[in-house]
């Protein structure tokens, strides 16, 4: 019972945290506050960096005071982060913000989806995970749907609707039950656990390429879907109102989460893994090539739905192989990685959408075909060990 409650909370705030009113217009309500493109890529790096350096120290913080405390904190800062992206002006702002949200993202890292684990139905894991994203989606939805029938031109509107929808995120987090029993926290060793953390990283067949692969293909969908596709659209010539249907779509095709675990077990792990890499290779490949307004909408799509599929079956894999106590400081020590990748990436991203928005979509079908190799190398690893 305690377990489906801590489920139930955790569906909740996925909702509430999708609730990104701004969302369809993230890029042009930063610009409008006077930021840049490349400011906006820097200051995403600037926050990974810091989430980079968090992750690990989180990690043991979030494995000794236990995994309830750990996310009220990180909901009550995401609700402050949000406040000051609200009335933010200037990169200056935009940075606090983004600092803020560093903090927050390397908490929650690992925990989210360790309080998910270990409250789910043994071999439910992946469609608990699966659902989780997809409520994510569906709060992405509804901003959207708001967005574009109420909200419109007025950009702060939408960033203090954002702001009220993860207040009530925050008081629900007081509703979690602990995960982590109170011994296994009381006798935790910091260092030893972060050298134990790095050992398994390296040691387990097959995860490191598992977090790279990851990796790659999350930062391909996360730049792409969240910031670049909205200047592709106005390339193409999309105006007004187009932003926030387009959103709407998108959104909605996120919600295929709850399916992964059923696609996973009629396809294999391995070719629907290797399925949905290659479909965000070739949305990024024809987002590097057309002008197309209606083909650059149909590519993004394709990014989207690979991604939400194959999101749940990765981060199931990344869990399985988990196999001390403190899973926080092993997931963090994971994210760590993927945070470093990202760092490098979205700098890359960010100077070739300067030069040119097709050389940035380019370097997202590399990047896919890389994590695709990647992990056909895992699948080939594991099936050895």
């Amino acid at each position: 019972m305690r377990a489906r409650r801590n489920i139930g909370i955790m569906y909740a705030i996925a909702l509430l945290q999708g609730m990104v009113f701004y969302g369809p217009i993230a890029t042009l309500y930063r610009e409008a506050a006077g930021v840049t493109i490349f400011q906006i890529t820097l200051i995403e790096s600037i926050s990974m960096a810091l989430g980079l350096m968090l992750e690990l120290p989180w990690g043991a913080v979030a494995d000794r005071i236990g995994y309830r405390r750990t996310m009220i904190f990180c909901c009550m800062l995401y609700l402050v982060s949000k406040v000051v992206f609200w009335r933010a002006e200037g990169f200056g702002m935009f940075l606090i913000e983004r600092v803020l949200l560093s903090v927050v993202c390397a908490g929650l890292s690992g925990v989210e989806e360790a309080v998910l684990y270990l409250s789910a139905d043994e071999g439910q894991s992946q469609r608990c995970f699966g659902i989780w994203n997809s409520l994510g989606q569906a709060g992405l939805m509804a901003a959207a749907v708001v967005y574009s029938v109420f909200v419109g031109e007025n950009y702060r509107l939408a960033g203090l609707l954002t702001v009220l929808s993860y207040g009530l995120a925050a008081v629900l987090s007081l509703g979690i039950v602990e995960v982590r029993p109170e011994e296994r926290r009381s006798s935790m060793h910091p260092v030893r656990d972060f050298g134990s953390a790095l050992r398994g990283l390296v040691r387990t067949p097959g995860l490191l390429l598992l977090v790279l692969s990851m990796a790659l293909l999350a930062e391909t969908h996360q730049t792409i879907t969240v910031f670049l596709c909205q200047k592709q659209y106005e390339m193409c010539g999309m105006r007004g109102a187009g932003y926030g249907a387009v959103y709407l779509l998108l959104t909605l095709a996120g919600m295929v989460g709850g399916l992964s675990q059923r696609c996973t077990r009629r396809l294999g792990e391995m070719r629907f893994g290797m399925l949905c890499a290659l479909a965000a290779a070739l949305a990024s490949l024809t987002l590097a090539l057309t002008r197309n307004l209606m083909l650059s909408v149909a590519a993004v799509l394709l990014l989207r739905l690979g991604w939400m599929l194959c999101a749940p079956l990765y981060v199931r894999l990344e869990n399985e192989r988990v196999a001390g106590e403190n899973r926080a400081t092993e997931l963090s020590v994971n994210a760590l990685l993927r945070d470093g990748v990202a760092v490098l990436t979205n700098l890359v991203f960010g100077r070739l959408a300067e030069r040119a928005l097709g050389l940035a979509m380019g370097l997202g079908a590399l990047l896919s075909l890389c994590a695709m190799a990647l992990l056909a190398a895992f699948f080939k690893r594991t099936a050895r060990s």
